[in-house]
């Protein structure tokens, strides 16, 4: 939560408005002045809680809140509706799934029909890859989108893929439905502030290294640019264990999601780099409170051009969505609201 101090009456009795706080999972700080305690500060790790609760606590005088760095990313709505595709609110994540490269109009075709008969709703693909080496497949480009948004629209599926860079922003938001910013370009404010002025909503990838604070801020730079809808996606951080490709915060997905109320989405596939934890998870995901699921699959995971061990066999992918559908009443919406006070 943001930061709070509460201001006590001069005859309160500090231990039992601090005793009536902690037993709401809310921890303070004495501030002393020459009289006494005269005020708690609420430390960074309590519970969420709206100010107005507090200050109905006997012996609270005002609850003094820290202005917002984030007043647009607090007024977002928290839930975005693309015709019938819903992304935010309750129940089992929207899954987002397809191919890491469009690599050929058949290949596209064929992932969205699969994609489409097991209920998949949003095709993901890409048309411009960002690669660590240089030498390897960059993607069609141009008549990449083409092809991914000709299958999206032959089996009914939204679109999302992603932008680069300012060239390309212009033709992804003629054939997307969601602007994807990838985790590299997060600090990108030149490009966000373009993708922005486009009016669709953005997945919005976190840094490896980004901090929540960080995150948020580019989210903000969005709203400011034009955006009507952020959705954050968490899809690991940098570790220092190789036996991932990164290291997946899903505390950060808890965070955002239940005390700060934001949708949140999770790609498990560039969090693992391998495709036998993604099914687990996903899961986990849902439990933390991800909205979505941003998973990379292939119908020969073998013979794909980029990122062939974490795309998961469209068999497998069918496994994964029909237990988390099964076990979407467990995964309720927990959100507590904006700015992390049930607003």
């Amino acid at each position: 939560m943001s930061a709070v101090v509460i201001i006590l009456y001069e005859n309160a009795d500090p231990a039992r408005v601090r005793a009536e706080l902690t037993a709401r999972g809310i921890w303070t700080s004495p501030l002393t002045a020459a009289g006494g305690v005269a005020a708690l500060a609420v430390e960074p790790y309590s519970a969420a809680a709206d100010p107005a609760e507090l200050a109905a606590i006997p012996g609270v005088r005002q609850v003094l809140e820290e202005t917002t760095g984030h007043p647009l990313l607090r007024n977002m709505p928290r839930d975005y509706s693309l015709g019938e595709v819903r992304i935010g609110g309750g129940g089992a994540p929207l899954v987002m799934a397809g191919p890491c490269s469009a690599e050929t109009p058949e290949l596209v075709m064929e992932a969205a029909q699969r994609l489409a008969a097991m209920g998949v709703q949003v095709l993901r693909g890409g048309a411009y890859k960002p690669r660590t080496n240089p030498h390897s497949f960059q993607g069609h480009g141009p008549r990449a989108l083409q092809w991914l948004r000709d299958a999206a629209d032959r089996h009914g599926l939204k679109l999302i893929t992603e932008t680069m860079g300012e060239d390309s922003v212009s033709p992804v938001a003629e054939a997307a439905d969601i602007i994807q910013i990838g985790s590299r370009n997060m600090y990108n404010h030149d490009l966000l502030r373009r993708v922005g002025k486009t009016g669709k909503p953005v997945l919005l990838k976190r840094g490896v290294s980004a901090t929540i604070e960080e995150w948020m801020g580019s989210a903000e730079t969005l709203l400011l640019a034009g955006a009507p809808f952020v959705l954050f996606c968490e899809r690991g951080i940098r570790g220092y264990d190789a036996h991932t490709r990164n290291f997946l915060d899903l505390g950060s997905v808890a965070l955002l999601r239940r005390v700060h109320g934001l949708p949140v989405a999770v790609d498990p596939s560039h969090a693992a780099g391998r495709r036998d934890l993604i099914p687990p998870l996903s899961l986990a995901a849902a439990a933390a409170g991800a909205c979505a699921l941003l998973i990379e699959t292939h119908p020969s995971p073998g013979m794909a051009l980029s990122d062939g061990p974490q795309a998961l066999p469209l068999e497998e992918l069918s496994q994964v969505i029909r237990q988390i559908r099964r076990l979407a009443p467990l995964f309720p919406d927990e959100s507590a609201g904006r700015d992390g006070h049930g607003r």
